[in-house]
């Protein structure tokens, strides 16, 4: 069923549903643009709330935990998503949107050159009717003036009265007429007869063309609906299984979540590598109490049976900050951190020397890969000298040669440092003091090196000598004596204020009760100038509280507070 056949009256009509269906095809166009459109914003804003929700710290400063890394992942498959949101909103863009609009172009000036042959083929059919209509009108009129002329001619032919010019005056006009009446019928039937020619041609070939092509238009313009729709749906198609991978991720990251690697991390992270400190002894301040017969109790003794507070055990400042270790903090830290990490716990230390030393073993490989590669070029050099200056290398070998020694240099110190943190961590649960509030230590004074002993005349405080400075920082061994007993009690649990800092010039120990372990270079506060004794009273930035000697540091007092010296 064709439109020229069926249709060869409807031009109008065909005009109208052919301009339909391009505005038809334009307007899916326009939701194909919307919905294009709406990815694009969907896309934007996925990616925007991935970044606001992604990490802006460094790798190494993000927590490791099982439950944030599944959320990183997470992150990552929906940016891989909004990607492919993305990717639908291009190829819609493209293959869709683009290819509409391109045909919709393609199609109105078809369309109108359609219609423009058409209305030309019904000009020239109204022309050519006019051309008829006004021979056969001329036609009618000559016929009308012929019979005139023969009522005129036949009137006076019949008339006695007139004349013989007269009659053949009127018969001379009736055979214009007629003649001129045969003429105007020869060129009204030429005129019809082209005129039907015509209009055959117009109805059968003309208008059956054209239509024709307008009904191929038209049905081209539906395939292409129907290709574009199929084109709308299979862009959805291929990115379903990218997408799909992309959720199987999310669920693969859900199902990361580990809560004991997350409570095994928490563990190696906050870890300090302290013990926890030891039981205090029961003390006894009712010794001195005296008993009456009225009492109803037996009387103890005096000096029988009753355990004198142990001044080693007494709960001091220092001991009850020990109780947690990092519950206080000093309130004017003076020093920042230090290159060894000495003012971390042994555990978060360690950790941290390790990470250097590998950071710093890294650098180290690669100074040795650019001078292995320098060396290699200067053997080039010098096997090829027209490539280049052997010489000209040698700066920059020196250079690096200079770079590996300093990194040796810190790799060693570093190590030195670990294998000293890593000696005290193993061995911190063997110096674990056992208190029992059921065992007492024996009655007597407690002597320098910290053992206790019953002889009255070896109690005495003696204070270190002065360190030999030949010596290159190495303590007198003289110096080895440690305080034998320390006044740690105090009326109230606020810190003492910071008098000062000093820095460690050599390593102390601190084993007995009362001392402060450092090394050499820590930055310590000092609480308590020295009275004489040869002890300085010192805290860490850790809230740790002992003495110290005061010829193993070097002292330097606050502005505002008395006795501005400088021991050295």
């Amino acid at each position: 069923m064709t439109w020229g056949t069926e249709l060869w009256d409807q031009f109008e009509n065909l005009d109208k549903h052919t301009q339909w269906g391009i505005d038809f095809l334009e307007r899916y166009a326009k939701f194909v643009k919307e919905r294009l459109e709406i990815e694009q914003t969907y896309a934007k804003q996925l990616r925007n709330l991935v970044k606001k929700y992604c990490p802006k710290r460094s790798k190494d400063d993000e927590p490791r935990f099982s439950s944030c890394m599944s959320f990183y992942s997470i992150l990552n498959e929906l940016n891989d998503y909004a990607g492919q949101r993305e990717v639908v909103a291009e190829e819609m863009g493209h293959n869709v949107y683009g290819e509409l609009m391109r045909y919709s172009q393609d199609l109105k000036s078809e369309r109108k050159h359609h219609l423009q042959e058409g209305r030309k083929a019904q000009q020239y059919l109204d022309q050519c009717w006019k051309h008829m209509d006004n021979s056969k009108k001329k036609f009618e009129r000559e016929c009308k003036e012929a019979e005139k002329s023969q009522i005129s001619y036949d009137r006076l032919d019949n008339d006695i009265n007139a004349t013989k010019s007269e009659v053949e005056k009127a018969k001379s006009q009736l055979y214009l007429r007629t003649h001129s009446a045969d003429e105007s019928k020869n060129e009204y039937a030429a005129q019809l007869q082209n005129f039907n020619g015509e209009q055959w041609k117009h109805f059968n070939v003309a208008i059956p063309q054209i239509f024709k092509n307008l009904q191929d238009m038209d049905e081209r313009r539906t395939v292409k609906l129907g290709e574009t729709y199929r084109s709308f749906a299979e862009v959805e198609r291929r990115v379903v299984p990218i997408i799909s991978k992309c959720l199987e991720g999310m669920v693969t990251a859900a199902k990361a979540v580990d809560q004991r690697k997350d409570s095994a991390i928490v563990v190696e992270s906050f870890k300090s590598g302290f013990e926890p400190p030891g039981d205090f002894p029961f003390e006894d301040y009712s010794q001195n109490l005296s008993r009456t017969g009225s009492d109803n109790t037996i009387s103890t003794p005096k000096n029988e049976g009753v355990v004198k507070p142990d001044p080693k055990h007494s709960i001091s400042k220092a001991a009850k900050n020990k109780l947690w270790l990092f519950g206080k903090k000093p309130k004017s830290p003076l020093a920042p951190s230090l290159e060894d990490f000495s003012h971390l716990p042994p555990e978060q230390r360690r950790k941290r020397l390790q990470a250097r030393i590998d950071e710093l073993s890294k650098e180290l490989q690669k100074e040795v890969d650019q001078r292995d590669a320098l060396n290699k070029m200067k053997d080039v050099y010098e096997k090829n000298p027209q490539m280049g200056d052997p010489q000209s290398l040698q700066p920059k070998i020196s250079e690096t040669m200079c770079n590996m020694e300093k990194l040796r240099s810190e790799i060693h110190k570093n190590e030195s440092w670990l294998s000293e943190v890593e000696g005290k961590v193993s061995t911190r649960g063997d110096r674990r003091p056992s208190a029992d509030v059921n065992h007492h230590t024996p009655h007597g004074r407690e002597s320098p090196e910290g053992s206790y002993t019953d002889d009255p005349s070896q109690e005495h405080r003696s204070p270190p000598h002065q360190p030999d400075p030949r010596q290159a920082h190495q303590p007198d061994p003289r110096q080895a004596h440690q305080p034998d007993e320390f006044d740690d009690e105090f009326d109230n649990d606020d810190p003492l204020p910071v008098l000062g800092h000093c820095k460690a010039l050599y390593s102390f120990d601190g084993q007995n009760e009362g001392t402060l372990l450092m090394k050499e270079d820590d930055v310590l506060y000092i609480i308590e100038e020295d009275k004489g004794d040869g002890w300085t009273r010192a805290r860490k930035q850790s809230g740790e509280e002992g003495y110290v000697p005061t010829s193993y540091v070097e002292i330097a007092m606050e502005k505002n507070s008395k006795g501005a010296v400088t021991y050295i």
